[in-house]
């Protein structure tokens, strides 16, 4: 595993808060010139530190401000099983995240929605149509008191 300096640190702490930075100003911000600066951030992003470079977009300007945290519990767990049910779900794209959790249940699904009446047609069109699937239990988000989308580094 490769080591990262102080360095590769600040550079994906820096970019984490605003990838849109030019490299010249990447530069400027960890005070190094703007050579080194760059082929710092290819061989991170060659080396998968950085997996890409999104906008993070308002879900309640964009109606989907509608949040639900949807736990599933399979009928029966086998490999194929487990493979249909997260190829079906990577294809829906109200589902934001999806993370095969243990415990209760198998996945944690988050899913952004219009409204309690879209998401109930979610819930009977979407997961219902999906066969091997037991038993949901929604968790209604109120209010977003933090929502990060970087890591600590």
């Amino acid at each position: 595993m490769e080591t990262l300096d102080k360095i590769d640190r600040l550079i994906l702490r820096t970019l984490q808060n605003n990838a849109r930075l030019t490299t010249k100003e990447l530069a400027a911000e960890v005070h190094l010139s703007t050579t080194p600066v760059f082929e710092r951030q290819k061989r991170l992003e060659r080396q998968g530190y950085i997996k890409k470079y999104i906008a993070v977009l308002d879900a309640q300007k964009l109606n989907q401000g509608f949040v639900v945290y949807c736990n599933v519990k399979l009928r029966r767990m086998n490999r194929d099983i487990a493979r249909d049910f997260v190829e079906r779900i990577r294809e829906v794209p109200q589902v934001t995240e999806c993370y095969n959790i243990s415990g209760n249940f198998d996945y944690l699904l988050k899913i952004h929605a219009y409204d309690m009446k879209s998401y109930q047609e979610f819930i009977l069109n979407v997961l219902g149509a999906i066969e091997s699937v037991g038993s949901i239990e929604s968790t209604f988000v109120m209010d977003e008191i933090k929502h990060e989308h970087g890591i600590n580094i």
